[in-house]
């Protein structure tokens, strides 16, 4: 039997409680934090780890009944013939949504396999490292206590900054406009003109409240304005991102090159923001990238989720050129999202910390991390 054959796939269903419940513009409210964390295992006992966006349930019936007894058997280096497998298998039933994130976990589980196997990093495989670090910038500033809206984004960003992070991305969409632009203009008071600001609105506006609030978030000097309406509206992205002078981002909830075919060819917004979890993993995120460079769209990965997604995201993020490339480059920004996750911060016995907004790119073989077995029993569910 080849060494490399794909033996065994397990998917491990994992939950935690959120001792601070928090809430975005959506309005929901997360009270635990999960995923599906697949596990691959060839037949000289490599192990390669993946992670599927979304409610870990789905995804892991999409594997166990469709995916992996399709993979079963086959060499785990041809992850490109893979994935045009998997994907064609369930394109008949919908190519996007929870099958990609699916198929993503498996394609970051075999690029795993493949730099164990080669000893090498990820990004080594996929055109090498532009960067040994990326600049990071905290994801956090949701909602908790109603009383204290202001004052609890305040005080929050000004830990982020005493951290050392240079950039921070904040939550808006309370239904109130003003009540919107005071919180920000308290952040950005607070934390000063030197460090990025950014905005999350979570799909919650229409077009014309869009346009309204971003004419008002530029006098506060906001670098990008995140996903300000649904995202099946790319006809009214188009309205909102010509309209405003500040970029314009979105595509988190987007799906392989073809869902990020039209946003990009049009330019219906200046930054996009696949996620390796989610869009189809690292091997149609690259194909993603190259696209939006093609048509001069930034590329700046979304990222939520484990330290699997951490860890691919920023291999992902090591192989992008500067965009664009000039005397002073401005390299893609990493998302480090600040909300309790015992999955992010315990799941691998060395955890990726961030220093002074600064995280520096794996350097061992594969993702470069070492799961711990004991946390996905503790928080098992499935």
């Amino acid at each position: 039997m080849n060494p490399s054959t794909i033996k065994k796939v397990t998917c491990h269903a994992v939950a935690a409680p959120v001792e601070r419940p928090f809430t975005s513009s959506r309005g929901w409210l997360y009270k635990t934090r999960g995923s599906c964390i697949v596990e691959i295992e060839t037949a000289d006992g490599i192990v390669g780890w993946g992670e599927c966006y979304g409610p870990s349930a789905v995804a892991k019936a999409y594997i166990e009944t469709q995916f992996a007894p399709r993979i079963i058997g086959r060499d785990a280096f041809d992850v490109e013939v893979i994935w045009e497998d998997l994907y064609n298998r369930i394109k008949d039933y919908g190519g996007k949504g929870m099958a990609a994130a699916a198929l993503s976990g498996i394609d970051i589980a075999l690029w795993d396999i493949v730099g164990k196997a080669c000893g090498k990093p990820i990004h080594k495989l996929i055109g090498g490292a532009f960067r040994s670090e990326v600049t990071c910038y905290a994801t956090g500033l949701y909602f908790i206590d109603m009383d204290r809206l202001i004052e609890e984004a305040v005080e929050e960003a000004q830990g982020y900054v005493e951290e050392g992070f240079t950039a921070v991305k904040m939550k808006i969409g309370l239904g109130d406009p003003k009540l919107d632009i005071r919180r920000v203009a308290a952040v950005r008071d607070a934390i000063g003109p030197d460090v990025r600001l950014m905005v999350d609105a979570n799909h919650c506006m229409t077009v014309p409240q869009a346009i309204r609030i971003g004419r008002e978030l530029e006098k506060l000097d906001i670098e990008w304005f995140e996903e300000p309406i649904s995202p099946e509206d790319v006809d009214g992205y188009v309205e909102v991102t010509r309209a405003l002078d500040m970029a314009v981002a979105g595509g988190e909830n987007e799906m392989t090159r073809w869902g990020f075919r039209d946003l990009v060819v049009r330019k219906a917004m200046d930054i996009i923001q696949p996620d390796v979890c989610a869009a189809g993993g690292i091997s149609e995120c690259r194909k993603i990238a190259t696209l939006a460079a093609a048509h001069g769209v930034e590329c700046v990965p979304h990222a939520w989720g484990s330290v699997i997604g951490v860890a691919a995201t920023l291999h992902f993020l090591a192989a992008l050129p500067d965009q664009p490339p000039s005397f002073r480059p401005m390299p893609p920004m990493f998302e480090f999202e600040q909300c309790e996750n015992p999955f992010r911060d315990l799941l691998a016995k060395e955890p990726i910390v961030q220093h002074r907004g600064k995280v520096q790119i794996p350097t061992g073989a594969g993702l470069g991390i070492e799961i711990d077995r004991s946390v996905l029993d503790r928080y098992r569910i499935g």
